[in-house]
């Protein structure tokens, strides 16, 4: 059973944002892997840390937590964003994150060391994608396979250490100001910032020991995006030259309008047409609705412009509170020309008490009704 977050930390659930970000600085600076080198356990204190500062740092994910526990975020994306679970975490996700908390206490700008050597890790750049949704699979949620061309490192690259910065990746310039003499750091100008330089490159490989390489991605899209929102899968940007982790695969979502449904945030709005004479007797029809038909029934007399609500057959809200409704949009449909029998009887009856308009005050307005639908 997994750990309580608030109990990991050592901090109440009335904690601030502050404190939550000290009693996690406190952790990971007792359990870092350069402070406890080859101790497993350590490193397993030091990812728990990691992963409840990710969820009680992010006020979202934190109402999630205090309401619903772990299972807020079981089976749905955990840390970093891209749909893995908590717990498989990954220690170059959790410096590339929260590296800045560290500051200089581990010597290479809060990098990975591995164990004792401080190395600096450079992070690749982010490659950038879009992904087409239907309705259909905004609605239920959809496991995407995409192909991606990755720089990673050639086969039998090697690097050696930059001798300008020693493998830091930054440079250090003393310059003589009228306060004194300023000590300022800046990315080193023959390894990039890497730490590192081209030692063997194989043929194929550019300038950097780079190659492009074709992959198969999983993209686990949950139910509920939104057209224009960003996802993000950990590790499956670029390569970068040297000790280097991998940027991310920003996920861009682009949704397809539906021949028949029109989305407005988490409600369907659904325009049904009928007839006079169906307006009249009533009558029973068949609604498209996200996930296949649904009948409902029309009352005899039915008015053109009256809104029926179908309850929880909108789209799911993404942050898991419920589905949003599916608004039925009565339309009586008026026909354009009639045979002489049927213009007879119209003018037969168009004197009649049953044909003349008589709205009940319990009858809204046109622009009554839109006011309701954006109150």
């Amino acid at each position: 059973m997994k750990k309580d977050f608030y109990e990991i930390l050592g901090i109440s659930k009335g904690a601030d944002a502050a404190a939550i970000k000290k009693a996690y600085r406190k952790k990971a600076l007792e359990f870092h892997p350069d402070k406890n080198p080859g101790d497993k356990s350590a490193e397993e204190k030091f990812k728990e840390a990691a992963e409840a500062y990710e969820v009680l740092s992010d006020a979202g994910k934190k109402a999630k937590y205090d309401q619903y526990g772990h299972q807020a975020f079981d089976g749905s994306g955990g840390f970093g964003g891209g749909g893995g679970h908590h717990g498989g975490m990954n220690m170059d996700d959790i410096f590339s994150q929260f590296g800045d908390i560290f500051g200089s206490a581990f010597g290479g700008g809060g990098g990975f060391g591995g164990g004792g050597g401080g190395q600096r890790r450079t992070k690749g750049s982010n490659l950038r994608i879009k992904v087409k949704l239907t309705l259909e699979e905004v609605a239920n949620g959809v496991e995407k396979k995409v192909k991606v061309k990755r720089k990673v490192q050639a086969p039998g690259v090697s690097y050696r250490t930059c001798s300008t910065c020693n493998g830091q990746g930054q440079v250090m310039r003393v310059t003589n100001t009228i306060l004194g003499r300023m000590q300022s750091a800046s990315t080193c100008p023959t390894c990039g910032g890497s730490g590192q330089i081209l030692d063997k490159k194989p043929a194929e490989a550019d300038a950097q020991g780079m190659i492009l390489e074709d992959e198969t991605v999983s993209i686990k899209i949950p139910a509920g995006v939104v057209d224009g929102m960003q996802l993000k899968v950990s590790n499956k940007g670029n390569d970068a030259p040297g000790n280097s982790v991998p940027g991310d695969l920003i996920v861009a979502i682009e949704e397809l309008e539906h021949d028949l449904l029109k989305r407005e945030g988490e409600n369907l709005h659904y325009d049904l047409y009928i007839s006079f004479a169906e307006a009249v007797l009533g009558i029973s029809k068949d609604i498209e609705a996200i996930n296949g038909k649904v009948r409902i029934k029309l009352e005899e007399g039915i008015q053109s412009g009256k809104i029926l609500r179908l309850k929880g057959k909108g789209i799911p809200s993404i942050n898991g509170y419920g589905s949003g409704d599916l608004l039925v949009h009565v339309n009586v449909w008026t026909p354009k020309t009639l045979n002489k029998e049927q213009k007879q009887f119209f003018e037969k009856n168009m004197e009649d008490e049953n044909f003349v308009p008589n709205p009940e005050k319990s009858d809204k307005s046109f622009f009554e009704k839109v006011k309701d639908m954006f109150s």
